[in-house]
């Protein structure tokens, strides 16, 4: 069964949450390569089947639901640089936007029962994760 979407809106779930040591927007990372620490993904029960076949090494694509960022923000200085012209959020990287999806390529450390660690993710405690995909150019693509 198929859940009706019109052009104004859909329901998206949360499938489980992000475990991090950082839980200070402020003083997080704004990419993973910026010192990004290891963070714990927590599954929904009824989703922890769907982690078949993910190991340590696959490398993922996660997606999240960016909830303390505001979505009514269309234009940005990129980075908070004052000295940088207004730019539109879609030509950036800020979580600041109108469906604020967080966007993550991580590598697995550890695969556990509806649990993932992963390295370099630079969400806070509490995300929301809304779903996790191979990244392409695995050698299994499955």
């Amino acid at each position: 069964m198929h859940a009706e979407v019109t052009a104004e809106t859909f329901a998206v779930r949360a499938i489980g949450f992000v475990r991090s040591p950082l839980r200070d927007l402020d003083n997080a990372p704004r990419q993973a390569d910026e010192g990004a620490p290891a963070a714990e993904l927590i599954f929904n029960e009824e989703v922890a089947p769907a982690l078949e076949g993910i190991e340590a090494g696959a490398v993922i694509e996660l997606l999240t639901w960016l909830h303390r960022a505001s979505r009514d923000i269309v234009q940005t200085r990129p980075r908070g640089d004052a000295t940088r012209a207004l730019t539109g959020v879609f030509a950036t990287r800020s979580p600041h936007r109108p469906n604020p999806i967080g966007l993550h390529t991580v590598t697995v450390l550890e695969a556990g029962p509806g649990t993932l660690r992963v390295a370099g993710l630079e969400a806070i405690d509490g995300t929301p994760v809304i779903d996790v995909k191979i990244a392409l150019g695995q050698p299994d693509l499955r």
